[in-house]
């Protein structure tokens, strides 16, 4: 159990539960935003994505995508993919093995009312697999995916200037970067500072050759 919980931070813990952290083979980096879709910080990031010319994948939570089908449709007109984040923001240490279960199938099931197709992608709340969840999505036919850089844009006293320096950190073809498009279960206000910090994060990815990648 310790080492599920050990593997969003530690390479071995996810190495050895065979979780990816990174795209193996890909010629660019993921962008990959959690807990939406959010009203207002969703669409401002498909503007940024769209100005750019960036491809992202979105982990959105399916009571998230229940309130707001609209928007996840528009995700996926964009050309842009759809993971499941879970139906509910929970860890799921504190879940049981059929709450799991269930809160996968809602979530697919959001999607699917949304979108009309399912999602291929799973990532948990926290990053955190349980041996019940990361069997559960297997099951399910889902592919895990965690990530090798993150911007910590949860944060309530970073600042936009950090989050781009700490995502884009010695990255490398092939990682996997994490943010967040909604503050739903974060600091209030965090994805404000996402916004402001992804042209940062896509400058610097430029000006590295690196381009960005869809993970399908």
């Amino acid at each position: 159990m310790i080492r599920h919980a050990l593997a969003p931070v530690l390479p071995a813990a996810a190495d050895a539960l065979r979780i990816p952290r990174t795209l193996a083979g890909a010629s660019g980096v993921a962008l990959t935003f959690d807990d939406g879709p959010h009203p207002e910080g969703t669409p401002a990031v498909l503007e940024l994505l769209a100005r750019a010319g960036a491809r992202a994948t979105f982990f959105v939570i399916g009571e998230q995508v229940a309130r707001r089908p609209a928007l996840v449709a528009e995700i996926v007109a964009q050309g842009h993919a759809i993971g499941l984040h879970g139906h509910r923001h929970r860890l799921q240490l504190r879940v049981g093995a059929h709450a799991i279960k269930d809160d996968l199938q809602r979530g697919r099931a959001a999607i699917e009312d949304a979108t009309g197709s399912q999602p291929h992608w799973h990532r948990p709340p926290y990053g955190v697999y349980s041996a019940a969840g990361l069997r559960a999505a297997t099951d399910a036919g889902l592919r895990p995916l965690l990530w090798s850089r993150w911007g910590k844009d949860w944060r309530k006293h970073t600042t936009p200037e950090r989050i781009a320096a700490r995502a884009t950190a010695e990255i490398a073809a092939g990682d996997v970067i994490l943010l967040h498009d909604a503050d739903f279960y974060s600091s209030a206000g965090s994805y404000r500072r996402t916004i402001e910090a992804l042209p940062l994060v896509i400058a610097e990815l430029k000006r590295r050759v690196i381009s960005t990648v869809l993970p399908v």
